[in-house]
């Protein structure tokens, strides 16, 4: 990766009210802070619409309905809860516009953030509701397994919230929003560097998101990696983990996990006295981490983290309506979740039908530099008017412009985050 400065830009996310099918027990909708209950909705689409628009395979007129696999529960649901709001932020601004006068439903359902509890959720959505676009999921690996298990071999759009792991980009029909893992791992990299450090402590998660960032950092650090080893979800203690990583004499510690499994690290790393650098991947970082750790315990470390365009006009008003909507600043995963559900409407806006493959065929297209640049759902829906093509927009999301490539991987920025005084401080940011 080529590593340069760019505007600078800030982890923030999202929110609103739309909307959503609640499926599989309650869906939260909470971001860390403030968590509410919510209730669901089906959404009552008006199908007086004059525009052409996409029409069921059926003929029906209600309102489209899009699959959603998200983290409620598990390891990874705190990342599902600033997804939710993301969620609903971007139904009620599609619905205050429409689809040709048709509302968007999404039918959500819980991965528990593994494999199997995901793919089951995603046969549901395909197969028992018959979506033909899919969001999902947050975890690599489940994404990827619903991709193997669900998805490939059929017209489904699958489209990815949040996953970073590096080997999605081996299947570029499995896109997604957020940029991929190596970005950061190779930031990572040139951060340990830049520190003057010569070895480092590698623990990462023994899944496709942690084998994925460990291979590219191994191959873009240049120095020691004295302690290189995998560790499993969910475990009690950590306390071997972090005895090796400090008896490897390692001058840094990197960390690609996710947050529980970092905090406890954390946790035994500071009652046992030991000390170093750390730094790490995106899925280390949170408030839930700075809550459940003493004051101290983490100061200076550097984390690598995807970033929403908060110098954009559209990221300012999104985050102002979700800060009126919820109290408080919305975060990047939640950016990542909007943007999927626009993505999703201006592919069913500009799509012959509402199948499979008619929305294949459009939903590369409407994110692409070829057409007029819009930043809000209405703002595209003027642009292409009763007769306009995906060809004829190119959606500028609230997490900046997405352009997927190839491989179904969009433009990525990345921020670095540093611990000051037990809270998080953005102090760089490159681009992928």
């Amino acid at each position: 990766m080529t590593e340069r400065p760019i505007d600078r830009r800030t982890v923030l996310g999202i929110t609103g009210a739309g909307a959503v099918t609640l499926a599989a027990g309650c869906v939260s909708t909470t971001d860390e802070e403030t968590p509410t209950d919510s209730s669901g909705g089906g959404g009552n689409g008006d199908s007086g619409g004059d525009e052409d628009t996409a029409t069921d395979s059926d003929g029906s007129s209600g309102p489209y309905s899009i699959g959603v696999v998200n983290s409620q529960t598990g390891s990874l649901s705190a990342f599902g809860e600033r997804n939710a709001r993301g969620l609903e932020l971007a139904l009620r601004d599609v619905n205050e516009t429409t689809i040709g006068g048709r509302e968007l439903d999404a039918i959500g359902e819980d991965s528990e953030s593994t494999s199997s509890s995901g793919v089951s959720a995603a046969q549901k959505l395909v197969n028992q509701d018959g979506v033909p676009f899919l969001i999902g999921a947050v975890g690599s690996g489940v994404s990827l397994a619903i991709y193997e298990s669900v998805v490939d071999g059929t017209d489904v759009v699958q489209l990815s919230q949040n996953s970073t792991g590096t080997d999605l980009t081996n299947y570029p029909g499995l896109l997604r929003m957020s940029p991929p893992g190596g970005v950061q791992s190779s930031a990572l990299a040139s951060l340990v560097d830049a520190d003057d450090h010569d070895s480092v402590a590698l623990a990462w998660v023994n899944n496709d998101y942690g084998q994925g960032l460990a291979e590219t950092f191994r191959s873009e650090w240049g120095g020691d990696i004295v302690y290189d080893e995998p560790h499993d979800q969910g475990a009690s203690s950590y306390s071997s983990v972090v005895s090796s990583m400090a008896n490897s004499g390692a001058d840094a510690w990197v960390f690609i996990t996710y947050q529980p499994e970092f905090t406890t690290m954390a946790q035994e790393a500071y009652s046992n006295g030991y000390e170093a650098p750390y730094y790490g991947a995106d899925s280390v970082q949170g408030s839930d981490v700075l809550d459940s750790t003493p004051e101290g315990s983490l100061e200076g470390m550097q984390v690598v983290v995807p970033s929403a365009a908060i110098d954009q006009d559209n990221y300012q008003q999104f985050a102002a309506d979700f800060e009126s909507e919820y109290g408080q600043q919305p975060t990047s995963w939640a950016a990542f979740m909007y943007d999927c559900v626009v993505t999703a409407a201006l592919s069913i806006a500009t799509a012959d039908e509402f199948t499979g493959s008619a929305l294949q065929e459009t939903v590369r297209d409407v994110t692409r530099p070829e057409g007029e640049e819009v930043f809000t759902f209405d703002e595209a829906m003027e642009v292409l008017g009763e007769d306009g093509t995906a060809d004829d927009i190119d959606y500028q999301g609230v997490s900046g412009p997405i352009d997927f490539d190839e491989n179904g991987d969009p433009v990525g920025f990345l921020q670095v985050l540093t611990v000051q005084d037990h809270e998080y401080v953005q102090t760089d940011t490159v681009q992928g």
